[in-house]
């Protein structure tokens, strides 16, 4: 029994067993690096972490967080939702038809109806229909219902000084709508930025626009 055990069968070694040394190439020798003082410049590392980002950006990151922590009042989450892409476009290009006489085309005006005030004659030039701004300027258009549409900007800061507003528009029955920029309707007035505009009147063609 011993025997016939001994004299069995050898079992294959395992394929991955056997290693095989690669053959060094004695043109290209491995030089390892050194990356200690003095040594080779270190590999580029992704250090986003660790940069000092400007106190502007630090900001928006933890006004970020804590807004996304905190239970937001509605009167201040209702500029979250401005209006989409192309209704802003469309007020946008209704206001901008109503844009203010700039102080060039003002003086111009007056010139000329002083001009014909002198000679006589029926003055003809009547003041342009335009688009109002300024906070106080609105908020006195809206408490008289002069107002026939009201556009907020999102992004006021302090935004205490807008968040009353669409309350009152809603009292008062006058349509209002939030967009998102303040300087695209600070563009509207040549200002850099304005919290609000609003409208008081349209001529007869862009009355469906409005409404």
């Amino acid at each position: 029994m011993g025997k016939a055990a001994k004299g069995g069968k050898k079992l294959p070694a395992a394929p991955l067993s056997e290693k095989k040394k690669a053959k060094k190439n004695p043109l290209f020798e491995k030089a390892p690096r050194n990356f200690r003082l003095g040594g080779d410049i270190q590999p580029k590392r992704d250090l986003t972490r660790f940069v000092k980002w400007p106190k502007y950006v630090r900001l928006q990151r933890m006004k970020r967080v804590m807004l996304m922590r905190l239970k937001v009042p509605p009167a201040i989450n209702q500029f979250s939702m401005a209006i989409d892409k192309n209704q802003a476009s469309n007020v946008l290009r209704l206001c901008k038809k109503y844009m203010p006489e700039t102080r060039e085309a003002k003086k111009a005006r007056l010139v000329e109806m002083a001009q014909q005030k002198k000679d006589g004659q029926e003055v003809k030039s009547k003041k342009p229909q335009v688009v109002k701004y300024g906070l106080n300027h609105v908020t006195t258009l809206v408490e008289n219902k002069l107002a026939k549409l009201v556009v907020i900007a999102h992004d006021v800061d302090p935004i205490e000084l807008v968040c009353w507003l669409p309350a009152l528009c809603r009292k008062k029955d006058v349509p209002y709508c939030i967009i998102k920029g303040k300087s695209r309707l600070g563009q509207l007035v040549h200002k850099k930025a304005v919290s609000c505009i609003a409208l008081t009147s349209v001529s007869k063609e862009d009355q469906k626009d409005l409404e």
